[in-house]
């Protein structure tokens, strides 16, 4: 056996010899540029190459130490430090250790992703084997740290030195080269700038390793950290903090388009242009920062463009540096009344109008599994009595929408959001009215966007072309727009949704977006979403379409005094974007007219303070509105 498995590992390194030699320079490389194709960052690896005699020889050694303190006398792989990672892990019957080397580690940063998957893990085996047989230590070693992330935005450690300390490499003290040394086993954590005592801390363990490895004396480390450390703290250029959720996001895009190859994407030269306008980024990055403060709340938004689908702005967070996590495009959260609009465009489409009318109280509903379904309005307030379509979107009455969404049967809300582009795995079920069901903030635009374009369903993406080392283009975004809702529903749903900053619909509840109607200076379709761990708000007109999301990572409950900070992001963001722009709303279409009702009942009136436009395809107008089916009403309209 033993004879057998050296044969086995003769083998594989011819095998890994015989290879083409792996590009170390330019691997993984790639190029971001924003939309007036600016060239906004230069990563996976790093902006800039060090070579090996222009870095401090302690952030060497300190590297070497905690990392791979064997790594000059192995062949990429620690055998004797995988066997014991391995009993040590058996014996904690649990994952406590790893093994992973230098070599390992380079390779699995330019070459692959994270997942823990076999294939994964063999592929990573032999581009490692590759690696050792065809460079040299120092080489390795050198690719390694220009490659690294580091935390802020930081890949190599030219960047990290100059961003950290506004120093070079090769000037970086021994109490800076531990702390940066520290930083690659957890960027969001250990970096000083979101953590100065957890980054100490880690330094120090960095430290302990170069004793126990005889680079430096127990005295030395003693005599460490005794004053504070600067942290400089600022990139040579303009860096946005939130910026790099806008990048991971494009990373993830570009993945999943069929025409790049990943293997392209490893080769590097990779030149991908976005639809990111860095005014806009720059905006929302402010407005995050100043509605925020310093609660542990989080935030995540998507800006686009109707008139493209492109993605002009995003945030995944509100410090990337403390978090990486990507909430616009990885977290599904409830989103609560924000499904309304798909339910009601269902409705329209169905036969009722925005005058149709279902009674608004404390109602119990039976349901086919012989089970029953209570839902409340915000607070337990009720009408009590009939309302209108255009009054439920405007105050967002939940037992108006679970009413619809019974009478139309669940399946019809499903349909209509996969119309619409959303990818979410949705459920035809009661609840779903009012949003029961995680969708990530950037599936929630994709389907709005289908009603900020008056019913025309595109690609809402981040990417507008992608181009090889050469110009070859390898994927250009299509200006490619198809019509899957009806003009006229879609225009009376849009003007349905201007009521939530309407003050003629203030009756037993006030509009939702009220809070922000003095702030608007045009005509904005909007709809807010509140679950007791989720605020949110989606809003649009042809100019620009926004969706923000407010909570806890771990779905505590939210504080309704927080109700507002979605709504006041939204609105400022989005009226800086607009405010050079002339005010824009949607032509009415010829088979759609108007007619001054009641806000409540949805009949003629003469009281100026209840009249508002109800807008109807020719011929419904008049039609009679009264929806009501009989449900199980309680006599008590409030438990």
């Amino acid at each position: 056996m033993f004879i057998s498995f050296i044969i086995i590992i003769i083998g594989l390194y011819t095998y890994a010899f015989l290879s083409p030699k792996l590009e170390l320079r330019t691997a993984g490389q790639y190029y971001i540029y924003d939309t007036n194709d600016e060239l906004l960052y230069q990563g996976s690896s790093t902006s800039k190459w060090v070579d090996l005699e222009d870095i401090n020889y302690n952030l060497i050694n300190a590297v070497i130490s905690v990392e791979d303190k064997n790594f000059y006398n192995h062949h990429g792989f620690d055998y004797l430090r995988i066997a014991k990672a391995m009993y040590t892990n058996i014996k904690n019957k649990k994952i406590t250790q790893g093994a992973s080397t230098i070599s390992q580690q380079y390779v699995k940063n330019i070459y692959l992703d994270f997942d823990s998957t076999w294939s994964r893990k063999i592929e990573e085996a032999f581009l490692t084997l590759e690696l050792e047989v065809h460079y040299s230590k120092d080489e390795i070693l050198e690719g390694y740290l220009n490659t690294i992330n580091y935390g802020q935005g930081n890949f190599g450690i030219a960047n990290a030195s100059r961003y950290y300390f506004n120093k070079e490499p090769i000037d970086l003290t021994l109490e800076e080269s531990l702390i940066l040394a520290g930083i690659p086993n957890s960027p969001a954590n250990y970096n000083p700038i979101a953590n100065y005592d957890l980054a100490i801390k880690r330094a120090k363990i960095v430290g302990k390793c170069m004793v126990n490895n005889g680079m430096i004396t127990q005295e030395e480390l003693d005599n460490l950290f005794q004053e504070e450390i600067p942290i400089y703290g600022k990139a040579t250029e303009e860096n946005l903090d939130m910026l790099m959720y806008y990048q991971d996001a494009v990373m993830k895009e570009l993945k999943n388009i069929k025409t790049v190859p990943n293997e392209l994407i490893q080769a590097g030269g990779i030149k991908v242009y976005t639809y990111l306008d860095l005014n806009a980024q720059e905006i929302l990055e402010k407005n995050i920062i100043k509605h925020i403060g310093d609660s542990n709340l989080q935030s995540a938004s998507v800006i686009v463009d109707p008139k493209t689908g492109g993605v002009i702005a995003l945030s995944g967070g509100v410090s990337y540096a403390k978090s990486e996590y990507n909430r616009a495009i990885s977290s599904e959260r409830q989103v609560g009344s924000t499904m309304k609009p798909f339910l009601y465009y269902g409705a329209l489409e169905e036969g009722m109008t925005s005058a149709s009318t279902f009674n608004s109280q404390y109602t119990t509903f039976p349901l086919s599994n012989g089970t029953f379904y209570s839902p409340k309005n915000y607070g337990s307030i009720y009408a009590n009595k009939p309302i209108t379509m255009a009054q439920a979107i405007a105050v967002s009455d939940n037992v108006y929408a679970v009413k619809t969404n019974m009478f139309l049967g669940p399946e019809k809300l499903v349909e209509t959001a996969k119309r619409v582009g959303m990818k979410a795995k949705l459920e035809a079920v009661p609840s779903l009215a009012l949003g029961t069901y995680g969708i990530s903030p950037l599936d929630l635009a994709r389907g709005y966007n289908t009603f900020a374009t008056g019913g025309y369903r595109e690609d809402v993406g981040l990417i507008k072309r992608v181009e090889d080392k050469d110009g070859n283009v390898l994927y250009e975004k299509e200006d490619k727009k198809e019509l899957v809702l009806n003009i006229n529903y879609t225009y009376i749903l849009n003007e349905l949704l201007t009521g939530s900053t309407n003050s003629q619909f203030r009756d037993y509840a006030n509009p939702t977006a009220l809070v922000i109607a003095g702030q608007l200076s045009r005509k904005y379709a909007i709809k807010t979403g509140t679950t007791d761990s989720d605020f949110w708000i989606a809003g649009f007109n042809p100019d620009i379409l926004m969706v923000t999301w407010v909570g806890y990572d771990d779905n505590s409950d939210v504080s309704s005094k927080y109700s507002s900070i979605s709504k006041k992001i939204w609105a400022d963001t989005v009226e800086a974007l607009v405010k050079d722009k002339e005010a824009n709303w949607y032509e009415t279409p010829n088979n759609v007219v108007a007619e001054v009702l009641d806000a409540t009942t949805g009949e003629p009136t003469n009281n100026t303070s209840k009249a508002t436009l109800f807008y109807f395809v020719k011929g419904t107008e008049n039609l009679n509105n009264d929806t009501e089916l009989v449900f199980k009403e309680d006599e008590e309209t409030e438990e």
